[in-house]
């Protein structure tokens, strides 16, 4: 291919915002959009599908919410105020109404971002840090393949609205059953299947499963992949050397790891 498929990355200057809800709305049984609002998004930039800010939840007692300030090295926490916080992709940014969307995915059990966002109101206060960059994916592959959990469904719904008229994309998302379904509007020749979460424990690999069952298109083709640790490692290694697919071009995240309250991390 003549056209240039080199990914850019992008840094952004850190700053720390506190924002408000505004709306909330609950997409399916399992996945909640809030939307954040306030002046302190004025300067926010996203780049990248599958960005990440990091968001700061008020104290569960005091309700006080505690945001760091800018130092030379990075964020500055007064002793004894760090918060907890998790990384979320933002879903939609408009910087003329000055909103911000975040959808949460409503795990059982459910940590402190699953509580929070399952009791969120308008008028709550969420802080919010980042991103502190982007990583801009080339659009001009022959395809796309998009592989995700219902935690991935925010950068997969991003990827497929950003992808041009002409582009082709394949996604693989798994959610709990049908009711966790949602739209995705594409300018893209767009296959989506929808991979139902099995109940037969915890080392089911659905994902896995039904990409080795899919018919691969053919051309040159970037895959990225998002969802709990040991299935997206698998789903990388599969893509690598069953798939012999240029391990430049698969981009593959934990986004979560079973019995672990917290990891995010690129493999």
């Amino acid at each position: 291919m003549s056209v240039d498929l080199t990914s850019q990355r992008v840094r952004h200057p850190l700053r720390f915002r506190q924002l408000q809800v505004s709306q909330v709305e609950r997409l399916t049984p399992h996945l909640v959009r809030i939307t954040l609002a306030g002046d302190d998004l004025e300067g926010f930039v996203s780049l990248g599908f599958d960005d990440h800010v990091k968001l700061f939840f008020p104290d569960t007692v005091t309700g006080v919410l505690a945001l760091p300030t800018v130092g030379a090295e990075g964020p500055v926490w007064p002793e004894g105020t760090r918060p907890t916080m998790r990384d979320y992709t933002p879903h939609h940014f408009d910087p003329v109404a000055r909103t911000l969307q975040i959808d949460f995915a409503l795990h059982q059990p459910g940590g402190p971002a699953t509580e929070w966002a399952a009791q969120a109101q308008v008028g709550q206060t969420l802080g919010v840090g980042g991103p502190r960059g982007s990583l801009i994916v080339p659009t001009g592959f022959d395809w796309h393949l998009l592989i995700g959990d219902d935690t991935a469904l925010p950068a997969i719904a991003r990827r497929l609205a950003e992808l041009p008229i002409g582009a082709r994309a394949e996604a693989l998302i798994e959610v709990d059953g049908p009711a966790d379904h949602i739209t995705l509007p594409s300018a893209a020749t767009l296959s989506v299947q929808w991979v139902h979460r099995s109940s037969s424990g915890a080392d089911a690999l659905p994902l896995l499963d039904a990409l080795r069952r899919t018919v691969m298109p053919a051309g040159v083709f970037h895959s990225w992949i998002a969802c709990e640790s040991t299935q997206a490692k698998a789903l990388r290694a599969y893509l690598a050397s069953e798939c012999r697919v240029n391990p430049q071009w698969i981009r593959a995240s934990s986004y979560w790891r079973r019995g672990s309250a917290d990891a995010h991390e690129s493999l």
